[in-house]
């Protein structure tokens, strides 16, 4: 099969949707198509260089905001159902509430609206599905409450981006989620992969009601349940 799958910019099941990205190029041939969120975010939980190396190759090509411009040629395959199956996963609720909203200024966005012209299937994993709390892994963090402030920061030393501000922040732009700094720190001032709860709002929760209603769109929960559509 010939699927495009696209990520956007949420931590959010993130790692769980890189995973069925791997499996699902061992076999099939996988466009990725990444919005610009998704490529920093990517980079923070340290995923995009496994998202790399899946792309090689005709039909296996690394599609994003910065390298399709403003026209998004490569979505044109969509439209013309050169694509078995669209993947969205996960699917932030900026990007679901534009396709709900039939804007398509984006990569993603653009995608989804080709592939609903060419009569290709779309299935998406919104990261707003139900009301209340919802558990979500940050990418690396350094943690006040631990560090020492010492007069040399080991981790700062350590990173080879120059992500450490010490003694006040990671700078997420610049770390690439390696854990050199973690690892490094004798103090345990810098997590990976804290769990904290974030609660979904009304709006977002709407707006996924809304996708689910649109005819060429599906929407599952978990992005393990998507390999049920291959």
């Amino acid at each position: 099969m010939r699927i495009g799958f696209a990520i956007t910019g949420a931590g959010h099941l993130l790692n769980e949707s890189v995973q069925v990205a791997e499996k699902l190029s061992k076999n099939h041939d996988v466009t990725i198509f990444l919005s610009a969120a998704s490529e920093e975010v990517l980079k923070m939980y340290g995923l995009y260089e496994r998202i790399v190396n899946i792309t090689g190759g005709r039909y296996r090509e690394l599609a994003t905001d910065s390298n399709q411009k403003f026209s998004y040629p490569i979505t044109g395959r969509l439209s013309l159902g050169k694509y078995d199956l669209l993947i969205v996963s996960p699917a932030t609720a900026n990007t679901v509430a534009k396709i709900v909203h039939g804007i398509a200024d984006s990569l993603v966005t653009n995608a989804v609206a080709q592939a609903g012209k060419g009569a290709v299937k779309t299935v998406m994993v919104p990261v707003d599905i139900h009301p209340g709390p919802v558990d979500t892994v940050l990418p690396s963090k350094l943690e006040l409450e631990k560090c020492q402030n010492c007069d040399e920061c080991i981790a700062a030393i350590t990173c080879e981006n120059d992500a450490i501000i010490p003694a006040k922040e990671i700078d997420l732009m610049k770390c690439v989620g390696c854990g050199l700094c973690k690892d490094s720190c004798q103090y345990g001032a810098i997590s990976e992969g804290k769990i904290i709860t974030i609660y979904m709002r009304d709006i977002d929760i709407e707006n996924t009601k809304k996708l689910a209603q649109i005819d060429e769109i599906e929407i599952v929960e978990h992005p393990h349940d998507l390999l049920n559509y291959i």
